[in-house]
């Protein structure tokens, strides 16, 4: 899921001043000449797999350097994706305590949440230099070029993010919040600079105060989660280790470049195509005409849907825009509450968490080494079962409903409708199709079907508005950066929790439980859906993934089975108000007030928990189908 929460940093006062207008000019000449580079490597990526796609499959003349441009191609997309994302305030955010605060006190954490970002890129962008000059000794095998064009990707994304903070800052209306929040973050840099023999005498204790305390701290007080990590771990290794500052560099390296996560951009780019394209909608409408004269009927349609178009997209977000603008008006129509609506989109948000091509099915496959194609298969038949359980609380809630005043749709509009709905419904079969034939790799895939989007959308559907396709691009690429720097800084804190021994830790004390196999699957629900609630679904899997996999195989639980329960539980924690990022995003996407969902969400999720426990306690629902 990638839910994002934007922040708008300062808010009026007596001290209120309107920013210089050379500020506003520099910014407005910065943001294209990061954008359009931006959205043009997101063009590039596309061209480069589907060039790898054709020459492999149809022309039988394998392009030796494809993945490795695309490689190079994918870190600069990252890094100025979060740079885009930074600018505008779209870094992933936990909200849910700073929205409560005081006006001012909120304008005021607003500009912490830049300031402190701000001081982790100061920090880091002299071992980002220093990672991509020891890079130039290393050169790619097939374009024999100098590895320090991909690594230099890091030290100029860090530059760019620091000038276009440095431009948020001077835009922030009160001034005083903007010297405020710098001394608030230099002093408390500074007072952890002074403590540095104390914590060196602390041994694992200062994972406590460095992972738990200044992790906790950041997040939530807004500090976006990738910053939060990122200043966390520097802390540690600067000032508990004797380790270079660069290895932590190499570590976000390897986290945002696994090649596998190239889908999520793509994926990304296709949850908003199929909107643009009318796809979607055609999907909705057909379902609609199904179930419409049923009591609930539409609210079975959004659960239905929200399963097709998750096939699809890979993306929650895209997927929630994707679904609730068609589908709110009419069923506001027909008298349901703003509230149960978007309780309902939320839960949906969770139970379709492991259907393909999930992004956080990707992610998971990438950090634990679980086939992508198993992972692609086992989450079918998870979602349904989630299915099941939300249409029954739908069923006891609009067992009553007045149907009186609704038409049921004849068979030949029920026909009309899916002819007009089957190449979008043929969609999520062509996808699956070519990983399971071979024809592309799950990296690969998302480029089939945005082609077959495009080509919907021109020829069959003729909805294609080219004058979106720029914003679209640019929106792919913030939403990617935003996610991918997650997973980088979440890989180097992960990194340095395995070299202080607490993963073995971890290990020893999670085997040790009694109960075997079932106390430790019950104790990583409970785990994940906290983890899921205060870090986001992402990161909650690059940092615990890798530790809880080995234990769950030594206990003879099945990889892709374990990965079925831990992403749900996530994803139960993800979109869970208060804390869960996901019910706001589904809120901001619905346009409904947060408080109005917090009472109808709790039947749904009480439903998805039931859900969950069958899932993990009848294995076969995960691997029955994986041969």
């Amino acid at each position: 899921m990638a839910a994002v929460q934007h922040s708008h940093a300062g808010h009026g006062g007596d001290a209120a001043v309107p920013p210089p207008r050379w500020v506003a000019a520099l910014d407005g000449v910065l943001g294209p000449l990061i954008e359009i580079p931006a959205a043009l490597l997101v063009v590039a990526e596309i061209i480069v797999l589907m060039a790898g796609v054709v020459s492999r499959y149809v022309l039988h003349r394998p392009i030796v350097w494809s993945d490795e441009l695309a490689s190079i191609l994918f870190l600069w997309l990252a890094m100025l994706g979060a740079v885009v994302a930074f600018r505008r305030g779209e870094h992933m955010r936990m909200t849910a305590l700073t929205g409560m605060a005081a006006p001012a006190t909120r304008a005021f954490l607003d500009v912490v949440a830049v300031a402190a970002p701000l001081a982790f890129l100061a920090m880091i962008v002299g071992p980002a230099l220093e990672f991509a000059e020891e890079e130039a000794f290393i050169t790619t095998p097939a374009l024999d070029l100098a590895n320090s064009w991909r690594a230099a990707a890091l030290p100029v994304g860090c530059l760019l993010m620091l000038a276009v903070g440095a431009l948020r800052l001077l835009k922030v209306a009160d001034w005083r919040h903007t010297v405020g929040a710098l001394a608030l973050v230099a002093a408390v840099a500074g007072g952890f600079w002074a403590l540095e023999p104390l914590f060196r005498g602390l041994g694992n204790l200062n994972l406590l105060v460095f992972f738990v305390g200044l992790v906790a701290v950041g997040v939530l007080a807004g500090v976006p989660i990738a910053f939060a990590f990122g200043l966390a771990t520097f802390g540690y290794l600067a000032l508990t280790t004797h380790t270079p500052l660069l290895v932590l560099v190499g570590r976000m390296d390897e986290g945002m470049s696994h090649l596998i996560l190239l889908s999520v951009p793509l994926f990304v780019f296709l949850g908003l195509l199929i909107e643009m394209t009318g796809m979607a909608a055609a999907m909705v409408s057909f379902l609609a005409s199904l179930l419409g004269h049923v009591r609930g009927g539409l609210s079975y349609v959004l659960v239905g849907a929200m399963y097709l178009v998750s096939g699809i997209s890979g993306s929650k977000a895209a997927d929630m825009a994707a679904v609730a603008p068609v589908l709110f008006p009419e069923m506001k129509a027909r008298g349901a509450k703003p509230g149960d609506l978007v309780a309902l989109l939320s839960a949906t948000g969770a139970q379709t968490e492991t259907i393909p091509p999930s992004l956080v099915l990707i992610t998971l496959g990438s950090v634990t080494g679980v086939s992508i194609s198993a992972l692609f298969t086992g989450g079918m038949l998870p979602g349904v079962v989630l299915a099941v359980t939300l249409c029954a609380v739908v069923w006891w809630r609009y067992r009553n409903e007045d149907l009186s005043n609704v038409r049921r749709a004849t068979g030949s509009e029920i026909g009309r409708k899916f002819l007009i709905a089957l190449p979008a419904l043929a969609l999520p079969f062509v996808i699956r199709a070519a990983v399971v034939e071979g024809v592309a790799t799950a990296t690969e895939v998302s480029t089939i079907g945005i082609v077959y989007s495009v080509l919907a959308g021109l020829l069959i559907y003729r909805r294609f508005d080219w004058s979106r396709l720029g914003p679209m691009l640019v929106d792919t690429a913030s939403l990617s950066g935003a996610i991918l720097l997650i997973i980088g800084a979440a890989t180097g804190m992960a990194w340095a929790l395995t070299q202080s021994g607490f993963s073995g830790q971890l290990a020893g004390a999670m085997a040790a439980l009694p109960g075997g196999a079932v106390m430790f699957m019950a104790v990583s629900i409970v785990a994940f859906i906290i983890l899921g609630s205060v870090l986001e679904g992402i990161p909650a899997i690059v940092l615990f993934g890798p530790l809880l996999f080995p234990i769950a195989r030594q206990m003879g639980i099945h990889d892709v089975h374990f990965a079925m329960v831990v992403i749900l539980s996530m994803g139960v924690g993800l979109f869970a108000p208060p804390f869960g990022v996901g019910y706001y995003a589904a809120c901001a996407i619905s346009r409904i007030h947060p408080d109005e969902g917090m009472k109808p969400i709790i039947g749904y999720i009480l439903a998805l928990i039931v859900g969950l426990i069958v899932v993990a306690a009848v294995p076969w629902i995960s691997i029955g189908f994986l041969g």
